[in-house]
């Protein structure tokens, strides 16, 4: 007898590479998640009594195929397949699917059915909704929890943003060299949003600390499917190295523990370790990309076995890197916070003047500019750009942190009345 546990770790497993199949057959999304559905029904019917197949996702995918053109033929009021007892038994004919399921059809297979998940036409969080209900697997109750919203609401969400994929459309012929590379980059950009949902949660009441391991597993089924792609070794490496460090991101209240103040024995090491690999195999192939370089900087923090043995003059060297590939207000952000550590708070602070207008909406620029006037002595001004930051806030843990700078600046302002 087959292990339930085992299925139904098999059936996640399996859902990316056998849905991707099933949406090329059918060519409609909806009618690809029925029938996949079905198949993973008749698994859990079957499998623990007659044993699992040879290769599970070629199962999988002849039974969701023979199901779903019952269902269009039903639909159709055309005749009817044969028996479920003919359709089970798939002897050769399941040998011949794995067959045929060479790397290239299933890597385009998975890779279009990423693609759909960050269509342009759809916002960030209909994107995240779409990949976590879709390649993930998870349920809508799952999903609609972690973004704090019912399940209606987050159903007709998901339902919204099929809707208008379908509309735009979706090319389903085999994608040559350069649009591969542009899907690629717009699926990393998509599982990085995915991570960042999870990764950037402090509020207790939301569910979405998963989403950040579910990244992770998206990244690596990505990178299992284009092992010599050096940016998804980066993605993959980035994601860990920040990970790493969840356990020390918070103290026992609940409020942000800065990266200079973390216990980093708690960091975990098998993960740093896996990225450091990571980086250095994607490192020999000298395609230097934004998330090889984010993952770089964040190496550096983690070889770093104390705050002040950071070397902040490499790390600034790898944002100028960065600036100059990816222009973006928040890399020179951050790289101002590197200059702030390598040459002192007014260097970093004329650089951070200068982002006011493209970043006047953003918390962690009035958080550093406050930080950086309250070095230079400028206590008014950083008191008005920390009353600034909370109020851009988006979690209480982030307001907390705020008023504790702030809580420093009166107790300064105290002791040097007394």
């Amino acid at each position: 007898m087959t292990d339930i546990a085992w299925i139904d770790t098999t059936l996640a497993a399996a859902r990316p590479r056998a849905l991707g199949a099933l949406l090329r057959y059918f060519r409609d999304l909806d009618t690809a998640e029925e029938a996949f559905q079905e198949a993973c029904l008749r698994a859990l019917r079957n499998w623990p009594d007659k044993g699992p197949p040879r290769d599970p996702v070629a199962w999988l995918i002849l039974v969701g195929r023979n199901s779903g053109i019952d269902s269009v033929r039903r639909g159709a009021r055309l005749e009817a397949l044969p028996d479920e007892e003919m359709i089970s038994d798939t002897g050769d004919a399941e040998s011949d699917m794995a067959d045929r399921l060479d790397g290239a059809h299933y890597r385009d297979d998975i890779l279009r059915l990423m693609f759909i998940c960050c269509h342009p036409d759809l916002p960030a969080t209909q994107q995240i909704a779409l990949a976590l209900r879709i390649v993930s697997g998870l349920t809508v109750q799952q999903i609609a929890k972690a973004f704090l919203v019912g399940d209606s609401a987050m159903e007709q969400r998901i339902t919204r943003a099929k809707a208008r994929v379908a509309k735009a459309g979706v090319a389903f012929e085999t994608p040559g060299v350069a649009e591969r590379a542009e899907r690629l980059s717009k699926v990393m950009t998509m599982i990085y949003l995915v991570f960042n949902e999870g990764y950037s949660q402090s509020d207790p009441k939301r569910d979405a600390c998963a989403f950040a391991d579910e990244a992770i597993r998206l990244a690596r089924l990505l990178l299992g499917i284009f092992p010599s792609e050096p940016e998804i070794m980066g993605l993959l490496a980035l994601m860990l190295l920040q990970l790493s460090r969840r356990a020390a991101r918070f103290d026992a209240v609940g409020q942000i523990v800065l990266l200079e103040d973390q216990d980093r024995s708690r960091w975990n090491r098998e993960a740093i370790n896996e990225a450091l690999a990571l980086i250095e195999k994607a490192i020999r192939h000298r395609q230097p990309g934004p998330y090889q370089l984010q993952a770089a900087i964040a190496a550096l923090h983690a070889r770093a076995t104390r705050a002040e043995e950071t070397d902040w003059t490499q790390i600034e060297l790898l944002y100028r890197t960065l600036e100059h590939l990816q222009p973006s207000p928040v890399v020179t952000l951050n790289r101002a916070v590197a200059v702030s550590k390598r040459s002192g708070p007014a260097d970093a602070l004329d650089m951070v003047e200068q982002l006011a207008d493209a970043l006047d909406g953003y918390f962690y620029f009035h958080g550093l500019r406050a930080n950086l006037l309250m070095q230079l002595g400028r206590n008014h001004e950083a008191r008005a750009a920390f009353d600034r930051a909370i109020a851009l806030a988006q979690s209480p843990a982030e307001a907390a942190h705020i008023r504790l700078q702030l809580d420093r600046l009166k107790a300064d302002a105290v002791a040097s009345i007394g």
